[in-house]
């Protein structure tokens, strides 16, 4: 990394490694300290604010990196990390600069066999303690009588009383859609109308008949316009021209994902949520096709006439299939007024009995924060057989 850096930017070198010791240093309080709390009582906000000052938390990402380093590209290499997560590294507060030390200090992992195989693990797990995992089995609501979940009403009009009732699904769907109005005071139809979602994606999965060997396992390949582009997903709410890509080619790693002299791939582009009113209908097609004579110009040459599977997913698809408020792919937006305190709580403030789980609580989207969202729940949720 310093090797790169000094290949574009001598002068930032030293910017960045003094970037890097504040990076470290936001982690080990934001991630270390705070990412697997709960924020249920708002003191816990007020007992680390002064911490959060220190850290320089009222600055955004894209603040922070450039008061550290000068030259624009090597800004943006070390800010667009909140695009992992659904943030715009122009209006995210500077926490999430502790990404960059993660990713450096433990690298970024993969599963062999797929996401798939980490499924089958926690199923195998569920069923191992005897529990049963239900599918194909919409959740129409969660009922409450007297402020209290009592159960949850399947869309085929079964009835599963519980104890304790966790939903792992999109906080603000959640609430939206599975709780009444009449039982939410904080979280209302008002309100959550009035949040700010965090952008959407467009993913395009393929399949090759031939191999890119020399493709990596993960490109971030950043178009012609960076804040521009970020104003125009968040902001304006359009899909623009240009875009900037995540291709992962997961059989550079494990060659058992495809046929044998076969790959696989995924392409993702962030987008606006479905508040841009875009067709994705109409649109999807010719923004893939988009995509596809870029990567046949760029890094994946001559791959019009190799595809043999191909399969798309878009803001309408996060919405309609995976239940997503406006088709944003991470949830609310970790704006600063989104976070710790002020997201949804994972002990609901609404319901008792009710946790929620996933990228619309505390802390957050990605991987390692969804984690550490089950991590509080391991604080927080009672357990019924000591009751």
């Amino acid at each position: 990394m310093r090797r790169e850096i000094a290949r574009f930017a001598p002068e930032d070198v030293d910017g960045y490694e003094r970037f890097m010791k504040q990076a470290e240093a936001i982690f080990d309080v934001g991630f270390t300290q705070l990412v697997d709390i709960s924020f249920a009582d708002w003191t816990t906000m007020l007992k680390i604010a002064p911490e959060l000052v220190r850290l320089k938390s009222y600055r955004t990402v894209y603040g922070l990196v450039a008061s550290y380093v000068k030259n624009e590209r090597i800004r943006t290499v070390l800010s667009f990390h909140p695009l992992l997560i659904g943030g715009n590294p122009f209006t995210t507060t500077s926490i999430l600069c502790l990404i960059s030390h993660l990713e450096r200090r433990w690298g970024v992992h993969f599963a062999m066999g797929g996401t798939g195989e980490i499924v089958k693990g926690m199923v195998g797990l569920i069923e191992g303690q005897g529990g049963t995992v239900r599918m194909n089995a919409e959740v129409a609501s969660i009922d409450v009588t007297d402020r209290r979940a009592r159960s949850v009403t399947l869309a085929s009009g079964d009835v599963i009383a519980a104890d304790v009732v966790v939903s792992n699904a999109d906080a603000a769907w959640t609430y939206r859609k599975l709780v009444a109005p009449e039982h939410r005071r904080r979280w209302t139809n008002r309100r959550l109308e009035k949040s700010k979602y965090s952008m959407s994606l467009f993913v395009w999965y393929f399949g090759t008949r031939r191999q890119y060997p020399d493709v990596q396992h993960h490109t971030i390949l950043l178009g012609p316009r960076y804040e521009g582009l970020l104003t125009d997903i968040f902001r304006n709410k359009v899909v623009a021209d240009d875009f900037s890509l995540y291709l992962h080619r997961p059989t550079k790693t494990d060659t058992s994902l495809a046929p044998d002299g076969c790959d696989a791939f995924y392409v993702l582009s962030p987008v606006p949520h479905l508040g841009s009113g875009t067709d994705w209908r109409e649109k999807a097609e010719p923004y893939r096709k988009a995509i596809e004579k870029y990567l046949s110009d760029s890094i994946l040459p001559g791959l019009a006439d190799e595809i043999v599977t191909s399969m798309m997913l878009t803001p309408q698809d996060f919405q309609d299939k995976l239940n997503s408020v406006n088709g944003a792919a991470f949830s609310l937006e970790p704006v600063l007024t989104q976070s710790a305190w002020f997201r949804p709580h994972n002990q609901s403030e609404e319901v008792d009995n009710l946790y929620l789980v996933g990228a619309g609580t505390h802390p957050g989207a990605g991987v390692p924060g969804v984690i550490a969202s089950a991590k509080v729940l391991d604080r927080v949720v009672p357990d019924p057989r000591r009751r």
